[in-house]
């Protein structure tokens, strides 16, 4: 069942985070559907406009509706990941999407309101939810590129001027994660002082980590020893999440994780079996594989157990 995000948020606020995870293919689809059903979680489904152009954004989407028959039980949001106003007008017009984010965080902060603000008023004449940025997060992921010295924490005083004027309905915010693989190779850290004000100020309104994959080093071990080179690759710790969710965090995006499972299971596969040449057998790996990985995920997030209770507060 599609349902907004903002659905999902009022569920969640203060109790739990739920979890946003990037796809681009039908594995990844497959994976994440069987991982939130296996640990009984709700769940947003992320597309990044380079995703949309992978192949054809109509191929995703129709993954998805499949998916959604396939998998009955699951509720979810579909939600376009760091949308350029072309991006965003075009999902809104689609009728598939129930949430979208428009990303003017590079903008001067007056630009980004009045950017937001555009996005805003078309989504919710059709009924749609927006997530903009305020702040800017380090790292590279995919057209998104911040040096770390150019990265800027989410001011608290400015946030509830932003929400105020722009109306958007959560709010992604710079507390010291990074986009990528290598979170932490540098000074970067998280700013818990800075959520809790941004909270105080925002009380009870729905706020997004970007950039929290966790980067497990067992997996970029894995990877180094099947022939990779991710040296200095470091994440997020998975065991903040909570005091997160209780600073007002509902949503927290993962993608660079699932990547690393991605090329984990290849790189391994391949090594073992060197005379393959079939698709399926390894695609099976990796959409058991992505599964546990997303449910484990979802324990940390807390997620893991409450689809039934969102069932119930979708039914009231």
């Amino acid at each position: 069942m599609i349902v907004t995000t903002k659905q999902l948020f009022k569920a969640a606020y203060g109790k739990y985070a739920i979890g946003a995870y990037n796809i681009n293919n039908l594995e990844q689809t497959m994976g994440l559907f069987r991982g939130n059903l296996d640990s009984k979680a709700p769940f947003i489904i992320q597309i990044s406009k380079g995703a949309r152009s992978y192949t054809d954004k109509l191929m995703l989407e129709g993954l998805i509706r499949a998916a959604d028959q396939v998998f009955p039980d699951a509720i979810f949001a579909v939600h376009l990941d760091h949308g350029d106003e072309e991006s965003c007008y075009d999902c809104i017009n689609s009728g598939f999407y129930s949430s979208v984010m428009i990303d003017a965080s590079a903008e001067p902060f007056e630009k980004n309101i009045e950017i937001t603000r555009r996005i805003v008023e078309a989504a919710h004449a059709k009924g749609i939810v927006v997530e903009a940025e305020l702040g800017q997060l380090g790292g590279v992921e995919e057209h998104v590129q911040v040096s770390e010295a150019n990265a800027k924490l989410t001011d608290p005083y400015q946030a509830k001027k932003f929400v105020e004027l722009s109306g958007c309905d959560s709010l992604a915010v710079a507390i010291g994660t990074s986009h990528g693989a290598f979170k932490f190779s540098g000074t970067q850290s998280l700013h818990f002082e800075v959520l809790a004000e941004i909270q105080k100020r925002l009380p009870g309104f729905p706020l997004v980590m970007h950039g929290s994959s966790s980067v497990p080093q067992e997996e970029v071990e894995r990877i180094n020893a099947a022939g990779g080179n991710l040296k200095g690759a470091k994440g997020v710790d998975a065991t903040q999440f909570h005091r997160a969710a209780q600073l007002g965090v509902t949503k927290i995006n993962i993608d660079t994780d699932g990547r690393l499972v991605w090329t984990r299971v290849h790189r391994e596969y391949f090594r073992d079996h060197p005379e393959n040449f079939d698709l399926r057998p390894i695609g099976k790996v990796f959409m058991s594989e992505y599964a546990k990985f997303i449910a484990e995920k979802n324990g940390y997030l807390g997620s893991a157990g409450q689809l039934d209770e969102v069932r119930k507060l979708l039914s009231k």
